[in-house]
C-alpha cells in the first residue's frame, strides 16, 4: 500500500493498526486526513485477513478534532467543517467488518473524542483528557457524539458533557463508562494489541453477530432486540 501523508497503516497478522500521523498538529483532522482515513479503512475492510483494527495517534495526543487552521481558507468554520465531512469516514469506521479498538492518549477532543466512541473497545492512557467543545463554538458534535455518548453513558450525562464542553480525565471517563480500561501510557499500545489479538482469534461471524445485537439494544424495542438475538444465535448454531 502506498504511504499516506497523515495516517500510518500496518498489519500485525490479523490485526490492522491505523495511526493518526499529524503529531505536529496534535493529530487534528483535516481534508487530507479525511481522504487518507477513508482509503485506509476501506483497504482494511477489503482485506479478508484483517479481523481486528487498532486506532491510535502518534505524538502527544490521540486527536484534537478538526484542524482550525482550515477555517481561514473557507467562508466560515461551518463551511470548513462541512468540506471535511463530505466523505463518510465515520460511517466506514462504524461499519467495519473487523472489531475495533481505540487506544487513546493525551488529548481526545471534539472529533478525536468522537472517533474513539465509534470503536467497539476504548482503552485510555492515564492522564488522557476528553472534551467536546463544539457547542461553545456554535456547532454540534459532527462525528456522531450526540448519538454515541448517550448510548454509552445515558442521556443526562451525555447532555452535560456536550453542553458544557468540560474536560473529563481518564479515570472519570472509565467511571462514566466512556472507556473500558485505563493503563499507563507505556502500556497503551501493548494493551490495545492484546485486546485486538483476543478479538481476532474469535469466530468472525460470532463477533459480527454480537456487535449487531449489542448495538441494536438502543435502537430496537426489547422484544425486537431479543428476537434479533435469537435469530442470529440460531444462525450461528446452524453453521456447526
Amino acid at each position: 500500500m502506498r504511504p499516506f501523508a497523515t495516517v500510518r497503516y500496518a498489519k500485525r497478522g490479523a490485526i490492522a493498526v491505523v495511526t493518526l500521523d499529524r503529531p505536529q498538529k496534535l493529530n487534528a483532522y483535516n481534508v487530507a486526513m479525511r481522504d487518507d482515513l477513508y482509503a485506509v479503512l476501506g483497504a482494511a475492510n477489503d482485506d479478508p485477513e484483517v479481523r481486528a483494527l487498532v486506532l491510535c495517534g502518534r505524538g502527544r495526543a490521540f486527536s484534537t478534532g478538526g484542524d482550525l487552521t482550515e477555517f481561514g481558507s473557507a467562508p466560515s468554520p461551518l463551511v470548513a467543517r462541512r468540506v471535511r465531512w463530505q466523505r463518510d469516514v465515520w460511517g466506514r469506521l462504524l461499519g467495519l467488518r473487523a472489531a475495533t479498538v481505540a487506544a487513546v492518549h493525551g488529548w481526545a477532543v471534539g472529533g478525536g473524542f468522537e472517533m474513539a466512541m465509534l470503536c467497539d473497545v476504548v482503552i485510555a492512557a492515564a492522564g488522557t483528557r476528553f472534551a467536546l467543545p463544539e457547542t461553545g463554538l456554535g456547532m454540534i458534535p459532527g462525528v456522531g457524539g450526540t448519538q454515541t455518548l448517550p448510548r454509552r453513558i445515558g442521556n443526562a450525562r451525555a447532555l452535560e458533557l456536550v453542553l458544557t464542553g468540560r474536560v473529563v480525565r481518564a479515570r472519570e471517563a472509565a467511571a462514566l463508562g466512556l472507556v473500558g480500561r485505563v493503563v499507563p501510557r507505556a502500556r497503551l499500545l501493548p494493551a490495545a494489541l492484546a485486546v485486538a489479538r483476543r478479538l481476532a482469534a474469535l469466530d468472525p461471524a460470532a463477533v459480527a453477530a454480537v456487535r449487531r445485537c449489542v448495538r441494536a439494544a438502543h435502537d430496537l424495542p426489547l422484544e425486537g432486540a431479543l428476537a434479533l438475538e435469537r435469530r442470529l444465535g440460531l444462525a450461528l448454531e446452524g453453521r456447526r
